[in-house]
């Protein structure tokens, strides 16, 4: 059973990292969520979950306004030639909807099933970012570098990747 936004939350307590929840209507897109600016300070992201010909899922997780081609992403990261991902992939490994798509859905996957890449500017570039916790009707404010260590505390190894050499 995939971890709930709740069970998410409480994890992050437990662990005493520091973040902020704000609850809104859901957002399924970029441009959506960017009517929320205002309440919610720090970086946005937008989180690409792709499929390598071979190898592991790839969660790529990029500043909002980032635009770079999936493939060259996918070249740069060694992984060659990717395709977005299907919905059933998405709710197997990261155990979230379309429209969810978040960092925090590596908690459901198993370690070295997917990699999860940073856009290394926006984990050095803001002292705060934005993810859904496992739904798009919530946002946690968080240090990028609390997110990183989060992640390795549930077995990832998150990867950071210069996108401007893309």
């Amino acid at each position: 059973m995939p971890e709930s936004p709740e069970g998410l939350l409480a994890r992050l307590s437990a662990a005493g990292i520091a973040h902020r929840v704000t609850r809104h209507p859901a957002v399924f897109t970029v441009a959506e969520s960017q009517s929320l600016r205002g309440t919610l300070e720090g970086g946005h992201t937008k989180n690409l979950f792709l499929k390598p010909k071979s190898g592991p899922y790839l969660l790529i997780v990029l500043e909002e306004e980032r635009q770079v081609s999936v493939n060259a992403l996918g070249r740069a990261v060694g992984a060659g030639r990717v395709s977005f991902a299907d919905a059933a992939a998405l709710m197997e490994h990261l155990g979230v909807e379309p429209g969810s798509v978040t960092p925090f859905g590596m908690v459901n996957a198993a370690p070295g099933a997917v990699r999860v890449v940073f856009d290394k500017h926006l984990v050095e570039g803001v002292p705060l970012i934005n993810v859904h916790p496992l739904t798009n009707t919530a946002t946690v404010t968080i240090a990028p570098q609390d997110l990183l260590g989060f992640l390795r505390s549930c077995g990832h190894a998150p990867e950071l990747l210069d996108v401007d050499s893309v």
